[in-house]
């Protein structure tokens, strides 16, 4: 048997348990059924992820990808080295032709989802950026439809790309990313918003105006990046 080891960390509300080679996830049918669906269309796709060993309804068992998130990473080098390798992932991602991706997760998908989460109740008020700290549900809601974009540009984004979805080797290089239940086609910001906003925050600004070079982004869009952050408290 198996012996399975209890994992306290992470933010995704399933609970996830730790084995030789293994993570055992159980939590919502639907939201382990759109990460397993996620998981087997990425296999083979040059973007490094678990694989799937089992899934059944409510449970989700895969492999575990060499390395550990990279939020755990306090070396200046291995941080560069992490910053580098996951522009590059992520160019990867993103590149990825998008009539072949199933999953839709632009603005035509995400902002009735975040107008059904503000009705049921489920935004996390008590975690939002500093910027918006103390506003309410509506406030947000309000806000993000007063400043949504009028065109995309749409790529295949993993759409949750925080450092602890990011696994690393011990030199910083990236190994995988993981938590892709929420993978989809959606305007390539939804991630660079997210990612440097970890970078910044959690190491320093140069690491996320380092990330944006080494992706070959030219031009920041501003606007982009606060609504995309915008968007990710509802989820």
């Amino acid at each position: 048997m198996t012996p399975w080891e209890p994992v306290t960390t992470g933010r995704s509300g399933a609970r996830v348990w730790r084995g030789p080679g293994r993570y055992r996830k159980q939590g919502d049918p639907e939201q382990i059924a759109a990460e397993a669906h996620r998981l087997a269309w990425l296999a083979g796709r040059a973007v490094p992820c678990p694989r799937i060993v089992t899934h059944r309804p409510g449970e989700l068992v895969t492999t575990a990808v060499p390395g550990r998130p990279a939020d755990g990473l306090t070396t200046g080098p291995g941080r560069d080295r992490a910053v580098d390798s996951l522009a590059d992932l992520l160019r990867t991602l993103h590149g990825l032709p998008v009539d072949g991706c199933p999953f839709d997760t632009s603005l035509a998908a995400a902002v009735p989802a975040a107008d059904a989460a503000v009705a049921a109740g489920t935004v996390d008020l008590s975690d939002l950026d500093d910027v918006r700290h103390g506003w309410s549900a509506d406030r947000l809601l309000a806000d993000l439809h007063r400043t949504r974009p009028a065109t995309e540009d749409l790529v295949v984004c993993h759409n949750d790309l925080t450092l602890a979805n990011v696994l690393v080797a011990g030199d910083g290089t990236v190994t995988g990313v993981v938590d892709v239940g929420r993978l989809g086609v959606a305007d390539r910001y939804s991630d660079l918003a997210i990612v440097t906003r970890d970078l910044a925050g959690g190491w320093h600004p140069d690491h996320a105006a380092r990330f944006l070079t080494r992706y070959g982004l030219s031009h920041v869009d501003r606007a982009r990046i606060d609504f995309y952050r915008l968007l990710d408290e509802f989820f």
